[in-house]
């Protein structure tokens, strides 16, 4: 079995416990946190098992790299510490572990990533015979391997689009929603996520390693924003009050312009209450789902909907997309050390999970 350490217990690291726990090629043996009140904690309770797995957590990166594990599953963000987050994955790197992460949006599409980012990573991996492999927390699968598959079963493609549709009112994020996302923020506040060139420059490699895929020669990348208030004051049950007049929805695209038009395109359509632009797509449920759409002959359209943690459907996302990573990890073992992306790991079923335990 491939010894495994996940590195961060946030959101996604949760779910790369429970993922590492139940693939069958794979032993968790080590768990690292920032927070010293983590330190010690059973790695069971970390990822909301419900029973103990006789790993403690702990803040010894250098200790736990030294045991020599055959995977990384670096689960911590890289949102607002991107030189720290290739400095720990390219450690892990040079240390000789197979990585899989989220956290490098710039190396989604790694053959595109620049060089200040792409080197650092490649020596690694010349000297410890590591690799990485980086797809997004989008999920990755649904902003390109689904849309590539499927496009698959059209007779001609004219454009694809990939979106994620979501209501806010069940993630339970206050300072992502209201701050980072803008949710009841003043009409006039910029959030981060869709200041200009933010986007594109977390979203825009995965257009680009679509278009790659599709032959497709891009002309440029482009972003399109829409933002719109709330009517009424609404209250959700996580995050408190969100005022009347305030940011109640954000509809945003990544675009890949061909030929003058956008023809792949990444959108992002997102709320804090089903009152808010009521127009904009839903998602069947109301809550949140994935969807792909090949404009084309014939016109094809998947939509994915996936819950974890008592029917959570972000945390469903951030489990399918953790899903994928560790998932990768026995095939990437087995690979030549390199530096990978989400055209080159397969998709698989994985042999000896079918009716496993759930962890």
């Amino acid at each position: 079995m491939v010894s495994t350490i996940v590195w961060g217990t946030g959101n996604i690291g949760r779910a790369a416990i429970r993922a590492v726990e139940a693939h069958p090629a794979l032993k968790l043996t080590a768990v690292l946190v920032h927070d010293p009140a983590k330190v010690g904690r059973d790695a069971g309770e970390l990822g909301g098992l419900g029973h103990r797995l006789g790993v403690a957590a702990s803040t010894d990166v250098e200790a736990v790299l030294a045991t020599a594990p055959g995977a990384v599953v670096y689960a911590a963000s890289g949102d607002i510490r991107p030189d720290e987050a290739l400095a720990d994955i390219v450690r892990a790197v040079r240390a000789g572990a197979v990585v899989v992460t989220p956290s490098l949006y710039a190396l989604y599409d790694q053959r595109g990533a620049p060089p200040e980012l792409r080197q650092p990573v490649l020596a690694a991996i010349a000297e410890g015979r590591g690799s990485l492999f980086v797809s997004g927390v989008d999920p990755g699968w649904a902003n390109d391997v689904l849309p590539l598959l499927v496009s698959g079963l059209a007779t001609t493609v004219d454009a694809v689009r990939c979106q994620e549709i979501f209501d806010y009112s069940t993630y339970d994020q206050p300072d992502s929603v209201r701050y980072l996302v803008g949710m009841g923020q003043p009409m006039d506040y910029e959030p981060p996520m869709i200041a200009p060139t933010v986007p594109s420059m977390v979203w825009g490699g995965q257009v680009r390693l679509m278009a790659r895929a599709l032959g497709a020669e891009l002309d440029e990348v482009r972003e399109a924003v829409e933002r719109r208030p709330l009517d009424a004051t609404v209250t959700t049950a996580s995050m408190g009050e969100f005022l009347a007049g305030t940011q109640g929805a954000v509809r945003f695209e990544v675009q890949g312009i061909v030929g003058g038009e956008p023809r792949i395109v990444i959108e992002h359509v997102t709320r804090i209450h089903a009152s808010c632009a009521p127009d904009w797509p839903l998602a069947p449920d109301g809550v949140g789902a994935h969807r792909v759409i090949i404009e084309g002959r014939p016109r094809i359209e998947v939509t994915v909907e996936a819950a974890d943690e008592d029917g959570n459907r972000s945390a469903g996302g951030n489990a399918t997309a953790v899903g994928r990573l560790v998932g990768a990890i026995d095939w990437l073992v087995a690979a030549e050390p390199g530096l990978y992306d989400a055209l080159d790991v397969p998709l698989r079923p994985i042999a000896g999970r079918l009716g496993r335990r759930r962890p």
